[in-house]
């Protein structure tokens, strides 16, 4: 167990050896550095523009102040060393073993494992090692997940005290998604053929669109407001976005945008190219909430609301839920302002985002 966990903190989480209980080894897609701009998958021609987007954090060193620009081509190590000055993150989020992880707890076995770090200046981490695990053999995309908190704590924590979350996404190419708390938006990085990540995308404003992702539909049969709101969708026409897996479903209808794909017709564009759509996860009764806020929803509500979007269990942020307990679960949505007015509008005939509270990661 300890040595899963250690190889988990050295980076080993997109490795084909830790899927090989489950699948075949990964196949990586084929991408050069800079022949990316005229590389294609699937015949789709894709283009990279290495200027076309970029962040600006101003800094201060000796009272000198001067700005550090995180471009879209950097590599993984470039980009954190530009985003944040903490060399103990910039070692953790870079998939090294880093020796700055106090403690580590899998969503396989919700149980806290000491890795040696720090408490002072040291992090602990929850991780989903393995999302979509009931997907994994009809071959669709999975991936993992984690969180990262300062200190020693998991338990009595929100996911807004957060200073890190990531998700791989192991599909035809290999993606890891990573936002800071200090940095603005949420950044993707492709795995190239030589074992390097790219900076391929920053995603920050996620707008409305018709696109929905259900999850747990058995909730409709005893929970008429989920039903009117899934219905709501369909007499819509909102465009069905869904897997199974919770990274992938996320993923594909909030993180994708038009950074370095260029495709204008067919199914392509309504998939990968909109940084719009939502994703919800409904309780009842009979079918009870099951995502857990630790290693799963507050994760995946720190890089939604870094990325511009909003996220709710009903009433709140999923981010400024209390983490009582390892085992902690929760419903969720994450989406636009609209739909998650929407959302809460429908299942509890409020919403507090109409109000002038402020919302999002960094509120």
């Amino acid at each position: 167990m300890e040595t899963g966990i250690a190889s988990y903190t050295c980076g080993a989480f997109l490795h084909p050896s830790v899927f090989s209980k489950y699948s075949p080894p990964i196949m990586f897609t084929s991408f050069g550095f800079r022949g990316l701009k005229s590389s294609s998958l699937f015949g789709e021609s894709l283009r990279l523009d290495l200027a076309s987007k970029s962040t600006l954090k101003v800094s201060k060193i000796k009272e000198a102040p001067f700005i550090t620009k995180c471009e879209i081509g950097d590599s993984l190590e470039e980009f954190l060393t530009k985003a944040t000055p903490d060399k103990g993150l910039i070692r953790l989020m870079a998939l090294n073993y880093s020796h700055f992880c106090k403690y580590a707890c899998s969503e396989e076995v919700p149980e806290l494992q000491d890795m040696g770090g720090p408490v002072e200046g040291g992090f602990s981490v929850a991780f989903d090692p393995l999302d979509g695990s009931s997907i994994v053999d009809t071959n669709f995309t999975v991936g993992t997940i984690f969180g990262v908190w300062p200190g020693d704590k998991l338990t009595g924590v929100t996911g807004r005290d957060q200073v890190a979350a990531a998700m791989g996404v192991l599909g035809p190419r290999t993606t890891y998604v990573l936002a800071l708390k200090d940095f603005p938006g949420t950044h993707e990085f492709l795995l190239l053929d030589e074992g390097k990540w790219q900076h391929v995308k920053e995603t920050t404003q996620i707008g409305d669109g018709k696109l929905f992702s259900p999850g747990n539909l058995r909730a409709t049969f005893d929970n008429p407001s989920y039903d009117k709101l899934i219905n709501y969708y369909v007499n819509e026409k909102y465009t069905l976005r869904y897997t199974g897996g919770m990274v992938p479903d996320v993923n594909q209808v909030h993180l994708k945008g038009t950074t370095w794909y260029v495709s204008r017709d067919g199914a392509l564009e309504s998939i990968i190219v909109k940084e719009k759509g939502i994703f919800t996860n409904v309780a009842s009764p009979s079918a009870k909430a099951k995502l857990r806020l630790l290693f799963e929803v507050a994760p995946l509500g720190f890089l939604i609301e870094k990325a511009g979007g909003f996220s709710s269990d009903g009433h709140q942020s999923v981010l400024d839920m209390i983490i009582s307990s390892l085992d902690d679960r929760t419903q969720v949505a994450y989406g636009s302002k609209n739909e998650i007015i929407r959302f809460e509008e429908t299942l509890y005939g409020s919403s507090r985002l109409k109000g002038s509270v402020p919302v999002g990661a960094t509120a």
